[in-house]
């Protein structure tokens, strides 16, 4: 009896494995270990490249502006002494002769244009600074200037007309007067008050012709 229980228990065993044996293995999930990414995340996104061809619609470049140098902090420091024409503001009866350069071995002689700012009637801003109250007061009376009133420079063979639009009183360190812009303008600057050099007085000027 016992015999035959034990031969019935291996038959089951064999045929169970057999059965799995003939069944088909569980098939593999393979997952990606990388998180999904939006298609508009910017950081997966990369803007192209740039391109090696200039924009056909882009406005054309204009010419670059002048570059008035930096004024040295000795007024004295070394400059040589330069001639370039000469200027007239026929409301306060002023005729002089006009140098280049932005320290007093120039200015104690007249009217001087600051070297690298634009050129009278050039495009920018033609920079002029003068004394009021010494060696030959040239900006005397700048401050009795008023819009409308003409300022004519003289250089080599050009001869170029500006009207005055405006006057203001800045500091000895505004040196944005000198700034430069693509519009035809020139300044005057002077020591202000008379006596003093506390501060600046300054006449802002456009070009007539």
């Amino acid at each position: 009896m016992l015999s035959h229980v034990r031969v019935r228990a291996f038959s089951v065993v064999a045929v169970l494995c057999l059965a799995g044996a003939c069944a088909s293995p569980a098939p593999k999930v393979i997952t990606d270990a990388r998180p999904a990414v939006p298609a508009s995340n910017p950081a997966f996104n990369p803007p192209p490249a740039p391109s090696l061809y200039a924009d056909p619609t882009a406005p054309p470049l204009g010419p670059p502006l002048p570059e008035p140098i930096p004024i040295p902090r000795d007024s004295y420091a070394l400059e040589a002494v330069v001639q370039i024409g000469s200027g007239e503001i026929p409301a306060i009866g002023l005729k002089h002769r006009l140098y280049e350069g932005v320290t007093l071995h120039n200015i104690d002689k007249g009217p001087s244009h600051w070297t690298g700012s634009a050129m009278p009637g050039e495009m920018g801003n033609a920079v002029f600074a003068g004394h009021r109250s010494t060696h030959s007061e040239p900006f005397r009376r700048i401050n009795e200037l008023e819009p409308g009133d003409q300022v004519v420079f003289t250089v080599g063979t050009t001869r170029t007309v500006y009207r005055v639009t405006s006057h203001l009183i800045v500091t000895p360190a505004d040196s944005w007067i000198a700034d430069q812009t693509p519009a035809y303008t020139a300044t005057l600057y002077a020591c202000h008050p008379l006596g003093s050099t506390a501060e600046r007085y300054v006449v802002r000027m456009e070009l007539v012709r």
